[in-house]
C-alpha cells in the first residue's frame, strides 16, 4: 500500500469514527437541551474528535503510528472534552429555561394587567353610555333631574289581557300597530289601565316608549282613553272601527 492510500484510507477512518461520536452526542443530549443545541453540540465534538485523531494517528508518510498508550489517553481527552461540551450544552439550556420561564411570568403578569384595564375600560363606556342615555331621554316628570328609563313611576302592568281579550289599543289616536305591541309588552293591554295613569305614570311610560317615546303626553293617550273606557267613542276611534285608518 502506497504512503498516500494509507494516509486517506486513516483520514477516512478518523473522521468516520468523530461522525459517530458526534451521533452519539446528538442522540444522548437531545432530551436534555433540546434538538438545536444537540447538534450543535454533535457537530462540534464531531470537528474537534475528526481533528485530534486524524492529527495522532494519520501523521505525514514515515511517521510512526502512535502507541497504544497515547491511544487511550487521547480516547480519555476526547471523553472528557464530551463531557464537558454536553455539561456546557445543558447549562446553557437550563439558564435559557430558567429566562423563558421568567419571560412567561412577566407576560402572564402583562396579560392579566391589560385584561384588568380594558375591564375598567368597558365600565367606564358603560356608565358613559348611561349616562348618556339619560341626558338622551328629556325630564318627563319635571323634577329637574334627567332620569333616564327611570323617569316617574311605572304604572301598574298585567301579564295577559283580562278575560284573554285585549282592547284595540288602535282606537287611541298615535298609537298604530307597533305602538300597540309595545305597550302589551310592557303590560298594557285595555284603555281602563291607561285612563288611569297620573303624571308621574305618564312620564315613565314617555321615557321607556322605545322610538316612541313622549308619544303618550304628546296625543294625549290619557284622555282618549278615559272616553273609550267609559264606552265612549271619539271621530278618531269610529274611524279605526270603520277600517278607514288601518
Amino acid at each position: 500500500m502506497s504512503n498516500s492510500e494509507g494516509w486517506s484510507m486513516c483520514r477516512i477512518v478518523c473522521w468516520a469514527i468523530a461522525a459517530i461520536v458526534g451521533v452519539l452526542v446528538l442522540w444522548g443530549t437531545t432530551s436534555a437541551v433540546g434538538f438545536v443545541a444537540a447538534l450543535l453540540a454533535g457537530a462540534a465534538v464531531a470537528v474537534f474528535l475528526g481533528l485530534v485523531l486524524t492529527r495522532l494517528f494519520c501523521a505525514a508518510a514515515g511517521q510512526p503510528v502512535a502507541t497504544s498508550h497515547a491511544v487511550k489517553d487521547t480516547a480519555t481527552d476526547v471523553a472528557d472534552k464530551v463531557k464537558t461540551v454536553a455539561v456546557d450544552t445543558a447549562k446553557v439550556a437550563g439558564d435559557a429555561g430558567e429566562k423563558a420561564a421568567a419571560a412567561a411570568k412577566d407576560a402572564t403578569g402583562d396579560i392579566a394587567k391589560a385584561a384588568k384595564s380594558a375591564k375598567d375600560t368597558a365600565g367606564d363606556a358603560v356608565e358613559a353610555a348611561k349616562a348618556s342615555g339619560k341626558d338622551a331621554i328629556p325630564d318627563y316628570d319635571g323634577d329637574g333631574v334627567k332620569e333616564g328609563t327611570e323617569e316617574g313611576s311605572r304604572p301598574e302592568g298585567l301579564s295577559a289581557p283580562r278575560g284573554g281579550k285585549a282592547d284595540d289599543l288602535k282606537q287611541i289616536k298615535g298609537v298604530g300597530p307597533k305602538l300597540e305591541l309595545l305597550c302589551n309588552e310592557l303590560g298594557f293591554y285595555h284603555f281602563d289601565q291607561i285612563a288611569g295613569w297620573g303624571v308621574d305614570e305618564v312620564a315613565w311610560v314617555d321615557a321607556n316608549l322605545k322610538g316612541f317615546r313622549g308619544r303618550v303626553s304628546r296625543d294625549n293617550w290619557v284622555e282618549q282613553a278615559r272616553i273609550l273606557a267609559g264606552g265612549g267613542e271619539t271621530e278618531f276611534s269610529k274611524r279605526v272601527e270603520d277600517g278607514d285608518v288601518y
